[in-house]
């Protein structure tokens, strides 16, 4: 169980104070994440924004149809010209239609899959390399994996936005030149400046979006260590203090989430700023040409109509902006966690041969050589904690290999957990702490390491459990690694290796290392 963080205790910083802090620019590591997600997913990213593209084409092309045949019916014309203008603007529809399906579906998939490519490949290097997430609680950890890999994915969708967008815009304006040319410039220059002008708040979204999930996650971890903790917090009277410092970390999160919300906000709002003014000098300017006698009733209804329809690839362009904004916060906490260098070890780790169906102990006088121990070539850092994942023994104990219910039996009697027979809950949480490390003491994987696993049981308990145990890992082959300082275990052990940090490892069995000073200090107390 780790202690209550306090701003002072082994140098940590309060969740305040950690989540107003500045992180290292990781600029290169970002961009590179990002254009290797376009890279993997280029197929769909080109049909979807293909698909997007011809549905913003075929939208802007619907006004000048209508004005084509409201052209025709003003002057007279016959009416199969009438009927096909008609046709061909049901046939945009049809286009539009189809552009947006297919959008919607290659888009949908591509961000799904990438999402969970990112949220695979972050936990499997986590898993593979501790350091990785060194000083990250596992609620930040979980927000990494969940919503971050989400948002740096949604990249995807900022490309299709912006592309679509752009080639809205560049359709609308050639509608509008070819119906005057006033109007198809004013367009061409206002457009980009208003563009620009939301692009400006592209950082500033980006900054207040990565701040607010860097809360959330801490409040998360936070959280899931109180809830782990609550039966000591009861025991000592700091459940309190505990609620206090949550209280604290959770308005730390609120208030960035808020930060966050509002910069959203601003910029949907500078959005449909720009589609209102966009809008409204468009329309302006075609009912003073209409008055004058410059451009036809066919074509003052193309200018309405797609002075209406102009605000939205302005709109795409500003959602794509925004949604950039995210990704490019999300890839950056992601590329933090991939791309990092390892701390420097304070101790360097230690190597074990282990043979099958040997039983081996690992006693160290630095916690840190103990706490990582390479083995066949893996470099495992066990926690001093036990997780149960089932809810019957059978679940619990169900490590891939052949289950005999015997041979369960047997197990479970071997490590002095007979007494567990009623349901397990929420990993465990309904079992003593004895009970969660005896029961775990029955697994049966081929390669089985533990670290100080007897800890919560009484003397005579762990006396049987540990016989047990090596009874049942010789009789089952299976290797066995166990790095404690428990006499009732290493005495056990078909070999000892005791690793003093100033000379290389020492081998032998209990009672020879007991005669060695250091030995004998570190087990015999």
């Amino acid at each position: 169980m780790r202690p209550l963080p306090t701003p002072a205790s082994r140098g940590r910083r309060s969740p305040a104070a950690l989540a107003s802090r500045s992180f290292p620019p990781a600029e290169p590591r970002r961009r590179s994440l990002l254009v290797a997600v376009v890279r993997r997913r280029g197929r769909a990213l080109a049909l979807a924004a293909t698909a997007a593209t011809g549905h913003q084409i075929g939208e802007a092309l619907v006004p000048p149809a209508i004005g084509l045949a409201v052209d025709h019916a003003v002057d007279g014309g016959p009416p199969a010209s009438i009927l096909l203008a008609v046709g061909g603007v049901l046939a945009l529809f049809t286009l539009l239609a189809t552009g947006g399906g297919t959008n919607f579906w290659q888009l949908t998939a591509a961000t799904t899959r990438e999402a969970h490519h990112l949220r695979v490949r972050t936990a499997a290097r986590i898993l593979a390399d501790p350091s990785a997430g060194a000083g990250r609680r596992p609620g930040d950890l979980a927000t990494v994996l969940v919503t971050d890999a989400k948002a740096a994915a949604e990249v995807l969708r900022a490309m299709v936005l912006l592309v679509s967008g752009g080639a809205g815009l560049l359709v609308t304006v050639a509608v509008l030149v070819r119906a005057d040319p006033w109007l198809g410039l004013g367009i061409t220059a206002g457009a980009p400046l208003l563009t620009l002008a939301v692009h400006r708040i592209g950082p500033w979204l980006e900054h207040r979006i990565a701040a607010g999930r860097r809360s959330a996650g801490l409040a998360a971890a936070l959280a899931a260590e109180l809830v782990h903790a609550i039966r000591p917090l009861r025991g000592f009277g700091g459940v309190p203090e505990a609620v206090r410092r949550y209280r604290h970390a959770s308005r730390t999160s609120l208030e960035a989430a808020l930060r966050g919300a509002t910069a959203s906000a601003a910029a949907e709002a500078a959005g449909a700023l720009a589609t209102g003014l966009v809008l409204t000098a468009t329309a302006a300017a075609a009912a003073a040409l209409t008055v004058t006698g410059r451009i036809s009733a066919g074509d003052l209804v193309t200018v309405v109509a797609m002075a209406s329809f102009a605000g939205e690839p302005v709109d795409r362009l500003a959602a794509g902006i925004k949604t950039l904004a995210v990704a490019r916060a999300g890839a950056a906490r992601i590329a933090t966690l991939l791309d990092q260098s390892p701390p420097a070890p304070s101790a360097p780790s230690a190597a074990v041969a282990v043979r099958p169906g040997e039983m081996l102990g690992v006693v160290a006088n630095d916690p840190a050589v103990a706490g990582a121990i390479t083995v066949s070539g893996a470099v495992l850092v066990e926690p001093h904690a036990v997780h149960l994942l089932g809810r019957t023994l059978e679940e619990v104990l169900d490590t891939g290999r052949a289950i005999d219910p015997e041979v369960t039996a047997r197990a479970v009697a071997a490590a002095q957990a007979g007494d567990v027979t009623r349901a397990i809950a929420d990993g465990g949480a309904n079992l003593s702490g004895g009970q969660r490390q005896r029961l775990a003491l029955a697994a049966r994987p081929a390669v089985l390491v533990l670290r100080d696993p007897l800890t919560a049981v009484d003397a005579v308990t762990e006396d049987a459990a540990a016989a047990g145990l090596a009874a049942l890992r010789r009789a089952d082959g299976g290797a066995t690694v166990v790095i404690t300082t428990s006499p009732a275990l290493l005495a056990r052990c078909d070999r000892v290796t005791y690793l003093d940090g100033s000379r290389p490892p020492v081998d032998g069995i209990h009672d020879d290392l007991s005669r060695d000073p250091g030995y004998a200090a570190a087990v015999l107390r």
